[in-house]
């Protein structure tokens, strides 16, 4: 890992924060820290970024609309997009427009370090499988229509068969970070 650096862009200052000491302490990278991707983007590029850690969705911006400037910018082996508002379709999405692994917040820092370097053993701390709840199930079809509409509540609502502002409550009341 020889001057090697993990890039994380993250608004919440005190979340950013922590993860940067604890990977800092846990590892060897370089770590570096941003409240946006047009912060990142003007930091000067070291001379190999292993990985970037994304949150999904940043004050004035969406992660996922990022993930590719950053990867031509940076050229990382990784990036690992972070999110409180994991969902099937987020997950496919950020996917398809290259990210390497999705996260759901919270994230235990052995499974990020674990998805950050593979070849190393980490002690898993994650929690077994569960079957979804109707609720989950029903936030992830909205989640995958919402997506396909490019975030189009009216266009959503039409397609889910449902009024536009029933929609927006269910969004609201449904929101993991709501």
């Amino acid at each position: 890992m020889d001057n090697a650096s993990l890039i994380i862009i993250d608004d919440d200052t005190s979340y950013r924060s922590v993860l940067q000491r604890r990977l800092t302490q846990k590892t060897d990278f370089s770590v570096a820290a941003f409240a946006s991707t047009e912060e990142a983007l003007s930091a000067p590029k070291s001379a190999h970024c292993h990985g970037i850690i994304l949150d999904m969705m940043l004050t004035d911006e969406s992660g996922l609309d990022a993930i590719a400037q950053l990867k031509r910018h940076f050229t990382p082996n990784h990036l690992i997009m972070l999110t409180g508002y994991a969902s099937i379709a987020t997950t496919v999405e950020a996917m398809r427009r290259g990210a390497t692994d999705y996260l759901a917040k919270p994230v235990a820092l052995n499974t990020l370090l674990q998805r950050l370097i593979p070849t190393q053993n980490f002690v898993a701390t994650e929690s077994p499988e569960t079957t979804l709840t109707p609720a989950q199930l029903e936030w992830e079809h909205i989640q995958r229509t919402l997506l396909d509409h490019h975030g189009n509540i009216s266009a959503t609502a039409k397609a889910l068969g449902m009024h536009r502002r029933t929609l927006q409550r269910k969004l609201q009341k449904m929101s993991p970070r709501g």
